[in-house]
């Protein structure tokens, strides 16, 4: 039997796992615990419901993904430069699921938006605020490059940062949908036409 803290940690990754290759009604609390190697019966002890789990899952995968997002954004080179890095950080794990597993894995968020938050307030509540938080990342860096001149063609961030993170969701989900990476291909071309830009300008 795993350590306390063990057990808890060996739940929320078998979530992410699971939840990250299957829709989440499919998944059951003995499928979790089996994954995970905790015994049925100590699943509540580490939490009060499958939805608990899941919103572990999710604060988890985002603390990831957020550290990842930062650390490209807030890397060298132009805004330009780390938004593109970020698209093709995006892509590459597309990529590498499909080489993995033959599936598109799309995005966590979006898979359980999708399936769940018309269900579960908690849930909904709680990817409305991450989602929040990736367009406030978005729009803080390009506030700096606005600021700095290095961006003049845009004038409202906020609204540009929206668009760009909507884009960047609804062209995973493509991918998701059409098992083919390939579809993050626009990616680039379309939020330079949402920041004003052309290729040349770019």
């Amino acid at each position: 039997m795993p350590r306390t803290s063990d057990g808890r940690e060996r739940l929320i990754e078998a979530g992410v796992e699971l939840f990250s290759q299957r829709p989440y009604g499919s998944i059951g609390v003995a499928e979790l615990c089996s994954r995970a190697g905790v015994n049925k019966g100590s699943f509540y002890y580490f939490f009060a419901s499958k939805e608990a789990l899941a919103l572990a899952v999710i604060d988890r995968h985002w603390t990831w993904q957020k550290g990842v997002w930062a650390g490209i954004l807030d890397g060298p080179g132009s805004l330009l430069d780390r938004l593109r890095g970020l698209f093709d950080a995006t892509a590459q794990m597309q990529v590498d699921a499909v080489t993995g597993t033959g599936w598109v894995a799309g995005c966590l968020f979006g898979n359980l938006a999708l399936e769940v938050s018309s269900q579960n307030e908690p849930v909904r509540l709680r990817l409305q605020e991450i989602f929040d938080e990736q367009i406030g990342m978005i729009s803080s860096r390009l506030a700096s490059a606005v600021e700095s001149g290095e961006l003049q063609s845009v004038t409202d961030v906020d609204a540009a940062a929206k668009a760009i993170v909507a884009q960047l969701e609804g062209l995973v989900l493509f991918a998701k949908v059409f098992n083919d990476p390939s579809q993050l291909d626009a990616l680039w071309q379309n939020s330079l036409a949402l920041l004003g830009l052309t290729p040349a300008r770019a």
